[in-house]
């Protein structure tokens, strides 16, 4: 026989006995939730910044997944595709959702400019990672990921900078 208690599904802590199909968020989360939804998608630069960190997010782990999926090409190629892929995707993020610029800035435009940014982003890393070879000799991989994550950050900045005051700019460009 079945106790009664056990044929009862009662919500504890805001979601109810029964499984995953049947999860409610508590109000306080759903509150929460939709005052951060609502603030990043206001136009301020604060919340360009965080929605910018997180296409840097995605479009690196595009980078990632194209550049072990070739590494049968060999590094270079593998980096150049990986990079030519996350630019790309990064770009078109970039106009349409970090800087709301998909009616203002033309696909052209956006690929053309920021991926001359982001090339000149790819120039600087190598510079560095050839400056440290020739300082220091071969290094470990933690020492060029940590000098290439650096080089990538301060870049990064000066790319969201660029981006937001020249390439998707809401005012208007001779």
């Amino acid at each position: 026989m079945t106790c009664p208690s056990l044929l009862r599904r009662t919500a504890v802590c805001g979601v109810r006995a029964g499984g995953f199909d049947d999860v409610v968020a508590p109000t306080w989360v759903r509150e929460r939730s939709s005052a951060v939804r609502e603030r990043l998608q206001q136009d301020d630069a604060g919340a360009q910044f965080a929605r910018f960190v997180v296409v840097g997010g995605v479009s690196s782990a595009l980078y990632a997944l194209v550049f072990i999926s070739l590494q049968g090409l060999g590094a270079q190629p593998a980096n150049l595709v990986g990079a030519i892929a996350s630019t790309l995707l990064a770009n078109e993020m970039h106009r349409r959702l970090t800087f709301h610029a998909g009616g203002r800035v033309s696909w052209f435009t956006a690929q053309w400019e920021g991926g001359g940014l982001a090339g000149i982003g790819l120039v600087a890393t190598s510079l560095a990672l050839a400056g440290l070879h020739t300082l220091t000799g071969d290094v470990g991989a933690v020492v060029q990921l940590s000098l290439i994550a650096a080089v990538t950050g301060a870049i990064g900045l000066i790319r969201f900078v660029a981006l937001r005051s020249w390439v998707f700019s809401p005012a208007p460009r001779d």
